[in-house]
């Protein structure tokens, strides 16, 4: 019997194809270890369905990370083969583990770099990943500032800034109903030193509840950047009509951001809940009234990329209380049966908000004034 499922997204275009893996164990009551086994099977199974993919980065959802990263990591190979993001943040169908891989083929150099970094480099671009940064500072601001110190420098190191490269960040906060305000203050100071303002522009970013293996670790980030940018391929999303700019709330990351290359167009929605354009929580205590408006946020967001749900590729999905899963589920598989996605408890980091959703986008164009991806 079929012990696990693989949803898969397709962008095939230009000289580099990309697909998002979305693995799944569906026999909840095999053991930790048969769980793993199960789904590196399937993944393994996947990828000899796309010759010559290459993962470049990978995110394991966990349901216990203390008791589970260690037998992971002896069960993988992948610390050096990809940039790598264990946290945990328990699969909503009752099993122990999901993953969720992000893979590129054609012909792209990929190496681990000694700074930490992950390296996918394609024709002008250097595309740089990283995952499962922590450290044991005394509390969250501190932990924050000193990870995102530490990928100042390590972009540095790659002829890269934090304003000018870097696209995407998540923030998986312990405890986040009170260690979320620390957090958010380390990041807000240290962008000032970055040139990072409300003045300029933030970074797209999720930022939710999650746990590490290491309980004194409170706070980890995972983050992407890319080198050979121009500034005039970088846009940020608003959405003005349904969202407030983060700043307005004492917060700093913007709600999408998208890339143009030379053949595709990519969007990265940042996490997304049922807030109007005045920063109010709407429909509170009623999780499907929040869905649907979470819903039309993101799409407002996707639209002024010029993108629909159709260009989507992967989708996470955090609800704060496990309860409202049934209906969740029920709600995407009507409206997304096919998606890549994944729904997993974390707290979102108002307490207000019962549901957050992230995703990517990708869609075909033709754009002469800068190289392909």
């Amino acid at each position: 019997m079929n012990k696990a499922k693989v949803e898969l997204f397709k962008f095939v275009a230009g000289e580099v194809n990309e697909y998002h893996l979305m693995v799944h164990v569906t026999d909840p009551t095999l053991t930790y270890t048969q769980q793993v086994e199960t789904l590196l099977t399937a993944y393994d199974e996947a990828l000899a369905s796309l010759p010559g993919a290459e993962a470049v980065f990978k995110r394991y959802f966990l349901s216990d990370a203390a008791n589970q990263a260690d037998l992971l990591l002896a069960m993988t190979t992948e610390g050096t083969s990809c940039a790598l993001s264990l946290v945990q943040q328990p699969p909503l169908d009752g099993t122990k583990i999901a993953l969720w891989a992000y893979l590129l083929q054609g012909d792209v150099q990929m190496k681990a770099l000694s700074d930490g970094l992950f390296e996918a480099k394609h024709g002008d671009y250097r595309h740089l990943w990283t995952g499962s940064n922590t450290n044991q500072a005394a509390n969250s601001e501190y932990q924050t500032r000193l990870l995102l110190n530490d990928y100042v420098m390590s972009l540095m190191q790659e002829g890269c800034t934090l304003s000018d490269n870097c696209l995407r960040t998540w923030f998986f906060v312990q405890d986040i109903d009170n260690k979320y305000a620390g957090m958010v203050k380390a990041r807000n100071d240290v962008f000032v030193t970055q040139g990072l303002t409300d003045k300029t522009h933030f970074i797209a970013s999720t930022g939710i509840g999650g746990r590490m293996a290491n309980p004194a670790s409170f706070v980890q980030m995972d983050a992407y950047s890319v080198n050979g940018l121009q500034p005039a391929q970088v846009h940020h999303l608003y959405a003005p009509t349904h969202l407030n700019r983060t700043s307005e709330y004492g917060v700093s990351f913007e709600r999408g951001t998208m890339v143009d290359y030379g053949d595709r167009r990519q969007v990265f929605i940042s996490g997304t809940a049922s807030i109007n354009n005045k920063g109010e929580i709407m429909y509170h205590r009623d999780i499907r009234k929040q869905t649907y408006h979470m819903w039309e946020n993101v799409e407002a967001l996707l639209n002024e990329a010029d993108c629909t749900f159709n260009e989507v590729g992967q989708m996470i999905v955090y609800l704060r209380d496990m309860a409202d899963y049934a209906v969740v589920k029920s709600l995407y598989d009507e409206r997304f049966p096919d998606k890549p996605k994944v729904f997993v408890y974390a707290s979102v980091c108002r307490p207000g908000w019962l549901i957050e959703m992230e995703c990517m986008a990708v869609k075909a164009q033709t754009n002469a004034a800068f190289s392909s991806y």
